[in-house]
């Protein structure tokens, strides 16, 4: 194991590089920490760190190269990975001021756990650009001469910092201090993560897959 740390740390740098770059798993994020519970905001993390896996997998079993080489199947995902964030964008729009005592609340009810763990899945999951980035990390920066269990270490490595840091930003976000200082223009920010999960959704729309 110690004779593919270097490996390790190199996937792991840039993979935390990634990910710590403003996209959709952010702006989910950001606005289900505002809109929910901490809990709802753990939950959609938990979410976007099974679709890292998701992309793992099939990265492993070479269908990723197939669905990159494939403008049926790229723009399937293109498509409803562009329509899932418009329509949660669009949701977001329709955010109204909240009741006085909404706003002592800070936040609405929650959804179900299982409904923040789609949401997180499916926002990642769907992302094209996940699909580019897993393929050319496993193509051109992991030795194809690593043992399948040393890339599966890789994979869990990065599923864990998937949710490790969007937990943490969850937590910020989520926080009573953060919370209670927006809660008067809480919708306003709803709106703005709206927009911006639109402006993705239809960046991601737009993507080729050459």
């Amino acid at each position: 194991m110690m004779h593919y740390l270097p490996q390790l740390l190199t996937v792991a740098g840039i993979h935390l590089l990634a990910v710590m770059s403003p996209g959709p798993d952010f702006a989910l994020i950001v606005r289900n920490s505002f809109k929910y519970s901490r809990r709802i905001a753990r939950y959609s993390a938990l979410g976007l760190a099974l679709g890292i896996s998701l992309h793992v997998t099939y990265s492993l079993v070479g269908i990723g190269f197939i669905i990159t080489k494939s403008v049926m199947i790229f723009n399937t995902i293109k498509f409803l990975g562009a329509a899932y964030l418009i329509f949660i964008g669009v949701k977001s729009l329709r955010a109204k001021p909240a009741a006085p005592t909404e706003i002592q609340e800070t936040r609405t009810a929650d959804i179900s756990r299982w409904e923040a763990i789609k949401m997180g899945f499916l926002t990642n999951a769907l992302n094209p650009k996940a699909t580019a980035f897993f393929l050319a990390l496993f193509t051109q920066i992991i030795d194809p001469a690593t043992p399948l269990a040393i890339q599966l270490v890789y994979g869990l490595e990065m599923s864990l910092a998937t949710l490790l840091w969007f937990s943490l930003v969850g937590i910020i976000f989520s926080s009573p201090i953060v919370k209670s200082r927006f809660a008067g223009v809480q919708h306003y920010l709803e709106r703005v993560m709206g927009a911006v999960l639109i402006a993705l959704g239809i960046k991601v729309a737009t993507l080729s897959n050459k």
